[in-house]
């Protein structure tokens, strides 16, 4: 099942990085986010071509990357979280890959499915009211809407099945256009 645009148009010529964290290394949670998008967006923001401002790159690649590993790591069943970025141009592309049990899965696709029937910024401004408003609610998608509404992030979901098992196979493709 797919969601949004789950496809990389950068090409094989692309300036590219691939990095898995292993599930077996480290006791993964969200505190490694931020040092994995922190080195991902100086890669990349140092690649940028000179007519595109470093600083915005990196603080666009950076936030994006952590909003995505975060779910990621948040929501991960088993197996390895696999991070592929690719830059050409002005064309900032990341995939990140994930196991989820199948309950969490359709727990996702249902929230996708609501943040993709609305205009961003509308929903944004009513989930940051009823986060206001109910401190405990989780899984609002706060952080997709912000990389769409704010960041112009074009984001896509492609959601395989693990034969045998109850185990679902998640890509999370981002894009941004840096300037």
């Amino acid at each position: 099942m797919q969601f949004g645009t789950p496809t990389l148009s950068n090409s094989a010529d692309a300036k590219s990085i691939r990095i898995v964290i292993s599930s077996d290394a480290i006791d993964l949670s969200w505190h490694h986010c931020g040092t994995t998008s922190d080195f991902i967006s100086e890669f990349f923001s140092k690649a940028c071509d000179s007519d595109i401002d470093a600083n915005d790159a990196h603080h666009s690649i950076n936030y994006l990357i952590n909003e995505i590993l975060e779910n990621a790591i948040k929501f991960r069943y088993t197996d390895d979280i696999v991070i592929t970025g690719s830059l050409e141009m002005n064309s900032f592309e990341i995939c990140i890959t994930n196991t989820v049990n199948s309950d969490t899965a359709e727990r996702f696709q249902e929230v996708l499915s609501e943040l993709l029937s609305r205009d961003p910024g509308e929903l944004l401004l009513e989930k940051i009211e009823q986060n206001a408003m109910d401190m405990s609610s989780g899984g609002s998608g706060l952080g997709l809407l912000t990389l769409m509404n704010d960041y112009d992030a074009r984001l896509g979901w492609a959601f395989d099945k693990v034969p045998e098992q109850s185990q679902v196979r998640l890509a999370t493709v981002a894009a941004l256009t840096l300037s």
